[in-house]
């Protein structure tokens, strides 16, 4: 995303925007990798591949997620599974890895697919994270209704969003479309700013 306009709410420069005081924290996270899996849950074949390509196993309750040190692994149906690294959890791919690696899925019945140009991970965290969401998601992300390990496809606007929660902080993780990333950018600014919020430095992309 591009700047907006220095010390405006909306802007995606670090710094503190908003009323005194910091309830809510707003950041751009650099995608490593972002894989769209697909195939039977059913095949012993397909699952065991699954782990031994990426080393993680895949969740199979409907809106949750698994994780290990690299990748993060997000039910989005009952045959399509998304795969995220984050840039500073990824170690460079040797070339042709992804051949290799959507070749033996197709020789299981499975699929793989690269979609990390087409999404933008933000980071929306603090005490008022989940107020933040609420005003423009329908979902329920009270911390009993939304723990921990959950994910879920909604809207935030009338953006579609992938929600998931961040480990057991208060920091929730979003996946937008890129060409719908500035307005979402802006809807959780306006959102946020009756809290107080900070802007962090995005994240920085690891070198391939």
């Amino acid at each position: 995303m591009s700047d907006d306009v220095a010390n405006s709410v909306g802007s995606v420069a670090p710094g503190h925007y908003g009323v005194a005081g910091t309830g809510v924290t707003l950041a751009e996270i650099a995608i490593g990798n972002a894989l769209n899996v697909q195939g039977d849950p059913d095949s012993a074949r397909f699952l065991a591949e699954v782990q031994q390509r990426f080393d993680i196993t895949l969740p199979l309750a409907p809106n949750t997620t698994t994780c290990d040190a690299m990748w993060t692994a997000l039910w989005l149906g009952p045959t399509s599974w998304l795969l995220v690294a984050e840039a500073n959890s990824l170690p460079p791919s040797p070339h042709g890895e992804f051949s290799g690696q959507r070749d033996a899925l197709n020789a299981v019945g499975g699929a793989l697919f690269d979609v990390c140009a087409s999404r933008v991970a933000l980071a929306v965290g603090g005490i008022h994270a989940g107020s933040v969401l609420a005003e423009s998601c329908p979902l329920d992300l009270h911390p009993r209704a939304f723990p921990a390990g959950r994910c879920a496809q909604s809207m935030l606007g009338r953006v579609n969003a992938l929600l998931y929660k961040h480990g057991e902080t208060s920091t929730f993780r979003l996946m937008v479309a890129r060409s719908f990333a500035r307005d979402v950018w802006r809807t959780l600014c306006v959102s946020a700013a009756q809290y107080g919020y900070d802007v962090l430095a995005p994240s920085a992309p690891r070198q391939r």
